[in-house]
C-alpha cells in the first residue's frame, strides 16, 4: 500500500490540537473555526486509516497512534518550513548576528551596516563565544558571528566563509587595589606569575581560552581555573570579585564597576577578529555587514598592526590569507 502524500496543513493542525489536547484552544492558535479543524483531524484519520485522538465530552486525550504520529509529523512540518526558508526571498527575513558581547567591535559593525541597509532587519544576538556560535551558524540557528575563527576545529572552519574585522588590542581588567591598577598600562613581563582568567572551563568560548594559553606560556602567567558561567555584566561582576584574579579581555570591553581596564604593551597582543558566517550564504544584510566592515576597518585602522606585537602564527596565517 503506498504511504498517503498528506498536506502539512492537515499534520499542523494535528500537532496543534496534540499540544493543547482541547479543539477550541487549537482553533484559535490556528486562527481557524473549531469546526474547519475538527474536518481537517478526520481527514487526516481517514487518510491514515487511524483514529489518532480520543474525544469524550470532557477532554481530548491522544491514541496510541496519535502519540506515534507525534514525532514524525514535527519533523515533517520542521523540513518543510526548512525549505521554505531556504527559497524564500533573503531580504523577507531577519539575519541574525551574534556579537558575542554588546558594546564592543562587533556591536559598531553591526550599527553601521543598519545605516547602510535600513530596509533589512538585523537581529543582534549574544552567543558568548565562537566556538559555540560556530556550530549555530552551521545549524542555521545564526547567520553571522565574530570572534578569533582560527582556534576552531578545522572541520568546522572549512565550512564556513570568513572576513577579518580587526587586529584587537588586548587588555586586562584589574580589580581596585591590584598593585597593577595604578599604572597606565600593563607590561607583559609585570604579569609573570599572575594568576589571570580567561575563560577556562567554558566550552563555548574555548578559542579564546586557547589563545590566552598560548600568550601566557611565553610570559609564565598562571591560567585561573574554570569559574561559573557568568551571564550578564552583574553576575560577571560578582563571580570575578570572588576570585579577585585580572581578567584578559580587549580594549574596548565596557567598563566594569569595581575594576579597571589596563592596555598590554611591551609587546601588544593582539586577539584577531573576524566575522563568520556559513558559505553560500544569501542575504542583503550579510553584504551590508562586510561593507560596513570594510569600511570601519579603513577608517578606523583596525587592519594595521602595531610596530611591537603578539599574534600566534597561525591567526598570522589566517587573517593575513583571507584580507
Amino acid at each position: 500500500m503506498a504511504a498517503p502524500d498528506i498536506d502539512p496543513r492537515l499534520l499542523r493542525a494535528f500537532v496543534t490540537v496534540a499540544e493543547e489536547l482541547h479543539f477550541t484552544r487549537a482553533a484559535a492558535r490556528l486562527y481557524v473555526a473549531q469546526q474547519a479543524l475538527s474536518r481537517d483531524i478526520r481527514r487526516l484519520e481517514r487518510e491514515l486509516g487511524r483514529e489518532l485522538f480520543v474525544r469524550t465530552t470532557r477532554q481530548v486525550s491522544l491514541t496510541a497512534d496519535g502519540e506515534r504520529l507525534v514525532p514524525y509529523a514535527r519533523r515533517v512540518l520542521d523540513a518543510h518550513a526548512a525549505l521554505s526558508a531556504a527559497f524564500a526571498d533573503p531580504a523577507d527575513r531577519p539575519l541574525l548576528v551574534d556579537l558575542n558581547t554588546d558594546g564592543m567591535t562587533a556591536a559598531r559593525v553591526l550599527a553601521r551596516a543598519r545605516e547602510l541597509a535600513p530596509e533589512c532587519e538585523l537581529m543582534a544576538r549574544f552567543e558568548s563565544g565562537l566556538t559555540w556560535a560556530a556550530g549555530e551558524v552551521l545549524a542555521g540557528r545564526l547567520d553571522v558571528s565574530f570572534g578569533r575563527a582560527a582556534g576552531l576545529d578545522p572541520a568546522v572552519l572549512a565550512q564556513l566563509s570568513v572576513q577579518p574585522v580587526r587586529y584587537e588590542p588586548m587588555a586586562v581588567l584589574l580589580p581596585h587595589g591590584h598593585p597593577l591598577a595604578g599604572r597606565e598600562e600593563v607590561a607583559m613581563s609585570d604579569l609573570a606569575g599572575e594568576t589571570v582568567y580567561a575563560g577556562a572551563g567554558n566550552t563555548r568560548t574555548l578559542e579564546w581560552t586557547d589563545l590566552a594559553s598560548l600568550l601566557f606560556a611565553e610570559w609564565d602567567i598562571v591560567l585561573a581555573p574554570p569559574a561559573p558561567m557568568a551571564v550578564g555584566v552583574a553576575e560577571f561582576q560578582r563571580v570575578m570579585a570572588k576570585s579577585r584574579n585580572p581578567v584578559l579581555t580587549v580594549v574596548d570591553f565596557p567598563p566594569l564597576p569595581g575594576t579597571v581596564l589596563r592596555p598590554l604593551v611591551r609587546p601588544v597582543p593582539l586577539s584577531p577578529l573576524l566575522m563568520v558566517w556559513r558559505r553560500g550564504l544569501d542575504h542583503p544584510g550579510l553584504s551590508a555587514l562586510r561593507a560596513a566592515t570594510a569600511e570601519l576597518a579603513g577608517t578606523e585602522g583596525w587592519m594595521v598592526r602595531p610596530p611591537t606585537s603578539w599574534l600566534p602564527e597561525a591567526d598570522v596565517s589566517l587573517m593575513s590569507h583571507c584580507s
